[in-house]
């Protein structure tokens, strides 16, 4: 996949080398020259592009992306600019990150293939961090729905899987439970990995250091929290 950030902030930069490190090629451009010098060794090319000027941004190869990531944050009038300069140039596959619910509306208004949400889905997963007592990982399937994975509770320890299951834990619904166990890798040292635990089994129980992977709705979590402040 080839992917252009245009935008090379704390959050662009960051996008733009956790992709390469997962083998993509990233093309990066920014108006700021201290912006393009840091990220340089870390990209295939880096351009100093001020993307809200028609020609400037037509000198990227703009038909060799796959998609075009508009990570700029600060500057709302530059992002909407921006994504329309690319679709006037015929790139089919935006993705816009969004600062407030105004500028997400524009964007959708503007057909953008994925609007970006970062500070409000690391606001999300804190808050889930927060509530849980434990490191929370999530996906949104839609703007009530999540997958979340974090630890089991305490007050679950003992509990029978298959029971949790088939009632539910306060409206949500176990998908997968994993254990933390010790293994010997190549090298003879012990390493801790994580085994999925057949939920189905009769015999099998909540320990603790177990993690959860549990569907269900924000207000089902938010009853979890409030149970777990209670205990």
């Amino acid at each position: 996949m080839r992917y252009l950030i245009i935008g090379l902030g704390i959050y662009g930069s960051n996008l733009a080398t956790d992709l390469t490190d997962m083998g993509a090629e990233v093309i990066g451009a920014d108006i700021r020259p201290a912006n393009i010098e840091a990220i340089k060794e870390y990209v295939s090319t880096a351009y100093i592009v001020d993307a809200t000027d028609e020609t400037s941004l037509g000198v990227l190869p703009l038909k060799n992306i796959d998609i075009a990531i508009v990570a700029i944050g600060e500057n709302f009038g530059a992002s909407i600019k921006t994504v329309a300069i690319l679709k006037k140039h015929g790139v089919k596959c935006i993705y816009a990150r969004a600062i407030d619910q105004l500028h997400q509306s524009i964007l959708e208004g503007l057909n953008v293939q994925r609007i970006l949400k970062p500070e409000q889905r690391a606001a999300s997963d804190l808050v889930s961090e927060l509530g849980l007592g434990s490191q929370v990982k999530s996906m949104q399937v839609d703007s009530e729905s999540y997958v979340m994975r974090f630890d089991a509770p305490q007050f679950l320890t003992g509990i029978s899987y298959a029971k949790i299951a088939e009632e539910g834990l306060y409206g949500l619904k176990l998908i997968a439970a994993t254990r933390p166990k010790q293994k010997t890798n190549l090298l003879g040292l012990k390493v801790e990995e994580m085994e999925q635990i057949a939920i189905s089994d009769a015999d099998a129980v909540v320990n603790d250091g177990d993690q959860l992977l549990c569907f269900g709705r924000k207000s089902d979590f938010r009853n979890l929290y409030k149970h777990l402040e209670t205990i």
